[in-house]
């Protein structure tokens, strides 16, 4: 196997479509086919990356307004079975997110039921879910911690008129406080890591909706134990984690590789021109906080500042400033994106499909050679030049594979590429793979495809043409012959 640049054998083909071309490369060799796929321009839904629904899945109706819901458990709408989503983009991830007390309501006793059914409505409508479950929010009476937390530090009642972070609810310094918050996310660590349609965990240890706000102000003992109580407990489902202050950010980063994000994407001055988000804030936090090239390893998970609706109709923004917001991200190679389920208007949408045609990973395939015939028991040795043309890698361990397929039957041949590792721009990777023993003689058709690695089914859609029904992409046929001829 090889995985790096070099020269490609250069053959000058005419046509529009797939081109496949036998070249004679020595009396004793069989021809050797070369494919030229035809690039694509449509928007792609896959796996991890593009907008997400919020509080919400696909086919369900958008928040009206300017406003949306949060912290609440889900208000499950009736579906009847169409998954569109009226001006908004597909999305391949729900997000959910939901305070302590609705899901420990008792001490020590988790609404499981409610993780269950959000899982099991993010699968049927072609989804995974990500996750964030904060403290409190910031209403004192009604998204406080859960109710049996306050009754044991009931005298802290007056604390509410001292704190010092009026997005502080409760007091974190107290030891109960770190105890039975941390057992709670240990506890749905020890049930859910590694499940498959989890897509990622939101690290939140403080601040009203578990935005992080005062982090810097927690001794260096709480912080630890707050944040050990995710690193440690999922260690499969991959997290993400608010900027919050550098040290916090920075000891993060230390345990494990973990992915950023932050929650007011397009903040040109919501609150007045002296400070805003865009230029005093994530630009140079993205670098003092250490996580600049997290995304080489971890996603990238950003969320609109207020809603598109407000942008325009509040904020004023025209579609320099949209280009300008999106434009950032992509420098900060955002992969996922959360517009809390709130229309995109209909004059920025050309913008939006431009941006998710970069946002996270966009595989071309640019060239494939195969034999022409191989041997029963024998490789097909072929060579492949890729192209990303997003701007993140796939965080997801997904399988490369070719598959044979006539009317007699299918193969499937799963190559040794670590796709994870193929970040944007060319990508060359050669490789040769037995076919099964037990395959006839014939002649079959030669697919290739990104698979899940239990189901073996196509996962990931490719920016180019040929793809069929059952989500392979045809590279052209080979002949299966016996080792005697």
């Amino acid at each position: 196997m090889k995985n790096y640049d070099k020269p490609s054998l250069s053959i000058f083909i005419i046509g529009l479509f797939i081109a496949a071309v036998p070249i004679n490369l020595n009396a004793q060799d069989t021809e050797e086919v070369v494919v030229r796929p035809r690039e694509i321009d449509s928007v792609l839904v896959n796996p991890g990356i593009g907008f997400m629904t919020f509080q919400r899945f696909n086919g369900d109706a958008l928040n009206t307004g300017m406003g949306w819901t949060e912290g609440l458990p889900i208000k499950y709408q009736k579906f009847d079975g169409n998954l569109i989503n009226d001006h908004y983009p597909q999305t391949s991830i729900a997000y959910w997110r939901v305070y302590w007390r609705f899901l420990e309501p008792e001490k020590g006793r988790i609404r499981w039921d409610m993780i269950d059914k959000a899982l099991r409505t993010a699968h049927q409508r072609g989804q995974t879910l990500m996750l964030r479950f904060p403290a409190y929010g910031s209403d004192w009476e009604n998204t406080n911690v859960p109710d049996w937390y306050l009754n044991e530090v009931v005298g802290e009642d007056d604390w509410k008129s001292r704190t010092p972070r009026k997005k502080w609810l409760v007091n974190p310094e107290n030891p109960l406080y770190a105890k039975y918050y941390s057992d709670f996310i240990r506890a749905i660590g020890e049930r859910y890591d590694g499940h498959p349609d989890i897509e990622s965990i939101d690290l939140a240890i403080v601040g009203s909706w578990g935005e992080g706000d005062g982090s810097e102000l927690l001794t260096r003992e709480t912080m630890e134990k707050l944040v050990l109580a995710y690193t440690e407990s999922f260690t499969k489902t991959p997290l993400v984690a608010l900027l919050m202050d550098e040290i916090t950010n920075k000891f993060i980063s230390s345990q494990q590789n973990v992915g950023w994000r932050v929650d007011c994407l397009g903040d040109l001055g919501f609150w007045g021109d002296q400070w805003c988000h865009m230029y005093d804030f994530y630009p140079q936090a993205i670098i003092d906080y250490g996580v600049r090239d997290d995304w080489r390893h971890s996603p990238v998970s950003l969320e609109i500042c207020g809603t598109f609706l407000r942008w325009r109709d509040k904020e004023h923004y025209n579609e320099d400033d949209v280009k300008y917001i999106f434009d950032q991200s992509l420098k900060w190679h955002i992969s996922s994106f959360n517009a809390k389920s709130s229309p995109v208007p209909d004059e920025w949408q050309p913008l939006v499909d431009e941006w998710l045609k970069k946002m996270g990973y966009r595989f071309v395939l640019r060239r494939f050679s195969y034999p022409q015939t191989v041997k029963e028991n024998g490789k097909i040795a072929f060579k492949s030049w890729w192209e990303n043309k997003g701007v993140a890698p796939i965080y997801k361990d997904f399988l490369l594979a070719l598959r044979l397929k006539n009317e007699k039957g299918e193969y499937i041949m799963i190559t040794d590429a670590t796709i994870r590792d193929w970040l944007p721009g060319d990508i060359i990777y050669d490789d040769a793979v037995f076919i099964p023993a037990a395959t006839p003689e014939g002649l079959y058709d030669l697919q290739i495809g990104i698979v899940d690695q239990v189901t073996h089914k196509p996962k990931v859609k490719l920016a180019i043409e040929g793809i069929t029904t059952e989500g392979w992409y045809q590279l052209g046929s080979i002949k299966v012959q016996s080792a005697f001829e």
